[in-house]
């Protein structure tokens, strides 16, 4: 293995199963590890860092076969620099010593092998300037976390001391954090609570499943609105915990997977595919209500947006095509 300079940060092994037939190497390393761009991945398996049953493969493009075994070992990452962007941010409120923005869906929030650039962070130093530095070079000022394909409010630290003060509010659980949610199915109750803790998926380490041994995790849920001709939800969800996909995993639990989300149960073919095309690749999951105390006076501070695209346009089409007569 020539190329094989580097030490190794992680590896990880997967089994071809039958739906995945005929993927490309890189489309399947690309599904299996969501968190790495596909140009990477490319890259990883060209220098010889991906094995097919046992054998090193450098060839991305390579069709795969079902039961075949894929070993992806990923190199510790070089140091990142990372330089402001003129990417645009929503903001909706800013301070000296902390802003809260709205992510859309596809902002990456920090640099990571494969997206070392156009993320949140390198628009935020842009923007800001000087951010708190305990997160790190790759992640100055984030205090929180949203997924990739999930859109919605953040806090974001300018300083030290309020990075301190809002990540011991998210730890200690003072923040309020309100989702809305649309998902697949027709939940025959209208409000449940959900107490089921979450750890590491034993086949795959890059997803989150239930786990007697996993972290607490509690989230409260409540249905808005059914569409019955098609079978889908519209939800508001409170999480009194900050798991790691947290309401990807309890609603995928229940057997409501939220829509656009394939890591966790949906299928593309269960909904029409004009609600695939207004989804484009997000999830229909939005982080629409955020409070806390301000770190520097202990004001509450509490905001609230509308629903955001492409939630919004999923939403009116899914109402538009439910008053359809048949």
């Amino acid at each position: 293995m020539s190329d094989f300079q580097k030490k190794i940060q992680e590896s990880l092994s997967f089994e071809v199963q039958e739906e995945q037939e005929g993927l490309r190497l890189d489309q399947f390393l690309a599904q299996v590890y969501p968190e790495l761009s596909r140009s990477y991945l490319q890259r990883l398996v060209e220098e010889g860092y991906v094995f097919l049953d046992g054998r090193e493969v450098r060839k991305p493009s390579k069709k795969l076969k079902p039961q075949q075994n894929i070993t992806l070992h990923i190199p510790e990452p070089e140091p990142l620099e990372v330089l402001p962007e003129d990417i645009p941010l929503e903001i909706v409120y800013e301070d000296e010593h902390l802003l809260v923005l709205i992510k859309p869906c596809g902002l990456v929030v920090h640099p990571s092998p494969g997206y070392t650039s156009g993320t949140l962070v390198n628009a935020l130093l842009y923007h800001v300037k000087e951010l708190s530095s305990i997160g790190g070079v790759e992640r100055p000022g984030i205090v929180h976390r949203l997924d990739r394909n999930t859109m919605g409010l953040m806090v974001v630290a300018k300083t030290d001391t309020a990075h301190r003060r809002l990540a011991e509010q998210f730890k200690e659980r003072r923040v309020e954090k309100l989702y809305r949610a649309i998902v697949k199915g027709l939940p025959d109750w209208d409000y449940r609570f959900v107490e089921a803790p979450i750890g590491r998926h034993e086949a795959d380490r890059k997803k989150f499943s239930i786990k007697d041994d996993g972290k607490p995790a509690k989230s409260e849920i409540w249905v808005l609105e059914r569409f019955f001709r098609q079978g889908i939800s519209l939800l508001k969800v409170k999480i009194h915990t900050g798991r790691t996909h947290q309401i990807r995993v309890h609603l995928s639990s229940l057997g409501f997977p939220v829509l656009g989300d394939t890591t966790y149960g949906f299928r593309r073919n269960s909904v029409d595919r004009r609600v695939l095309q207004a989804m484009g690749d997000c999830h229909m999951l939005l982080s629409y209500h955020l409070s806390f105390e301000h770190p520097a006076t202990g004001e509450k501070m509490s905001f609230q947006i509308e629903d955001q695209e492409p939630f919004k346009s999923t939403l009116a089409l899914v109402k538009k095509l439910e008053e359809e007569v048949s």
